[in-house]
């Protein structure tokens, strides 16, 4: 736990044809910790799309971030774009090494990959793309969400919110986590029980795999390249 009274600079990456859960569900809990200033940063101000359409606009770029304290690293299938965007990748590597806690969700796990980050960490990330980890040299664990010391990785999608509730515990307490939980009424209660492959019955589990099969095999051509490049591919190929 941080002491309350240092202010904490929370930041989170925008990027077009993100998933916007990624971002937004994250949001909910890191805008409301207590004595911090929660900003989102993309490339430039222009207004971006999430997956499915809903527009979002930055509040900097990412040459006006100070150095945060906790980076947060969204995904979606917007991730594959920028996978080799030196840019981004370099203001990652800039942002984590002076953030005291690191978070991803999705597919962002990917892009802390590509900027040489997963070495020998425990990391999640999509059910599409877990097996995708091991090529930045990454240990996958199939859990919901993944605490690697001051690092926090939540699988897919809605998982961010737990993450997000598991970072808010290491910065401010256990009853602050629990006081924002409250707020959200995040008590979840879904109809169904097939939220993971797992759990998921045969027939909608192939449905989904075929479904998301394109970007799946864009992204593990791209992982493999940049994996690549990074050295590393041919220790986890």
């Amino acid at each position: 736990m941080i002491p309350p009274e240092t202010h904490l600079q929370i930041g989170s990456l925008l990027f077009d044809d993100l998933d916007q859960i990624d971002l937004t569900g994250p949001f909910e809990v890191l805008s409301r910790i207590p004595n911090a200033t929660y900003r989102v940063y993309a490339k430039t101000t222009t207004p971006v799309r999430d997956l499915k359409g809903l527009r979002l606009t930055p509040d900097a770029t990412l040459a006006d971030a100070p150095r945060l304290d906790v980076l947060h690293v969204p995904g979606g299938f917007g991730q594959e774009a920028i996978m080799e965007d030196e840019e981004v990748l370099s203001w990652i590597q800039k942002q984590v090494a002076g953030a005291g806690h690191i978070f991803s969700v999705c597919t962002g796990a990917l892009l802390l990959g590509a900027a040489g980050l997963l070495r020998e960490r425990r990391a999640t990330t999509h059910w599409a793309s877990f097996h995708l980890l091991p090529l930045f040299g990454a240990t996958p664990v199939n859990e919901r969400v993944v605490v690697d010391g001051n690092w926090i990785f939540a699988a897919g999608v809605t998982a961010g919110i737990d993450g997000a509730l598991w970072l808010a515990a290491e910065l401010r307490g256990d009853d602050t986590a629990r006081a924002i939980q409250l707020y959200m009424q995040y008590a979840p209660e879904p109809p169904f029980d097939s939220g993971t492959p797992e759990r998921a019955p045969r027939p909608i589990l192939d449905q989904a795999r075929r479904a998301v099969a394109g970007i799946t095999a864009q992204r593990e051509a791209t992982a493999r390249r940049v994996a690549a490049r990074l050295g590393i591919a041919a220790a986890n190929l």
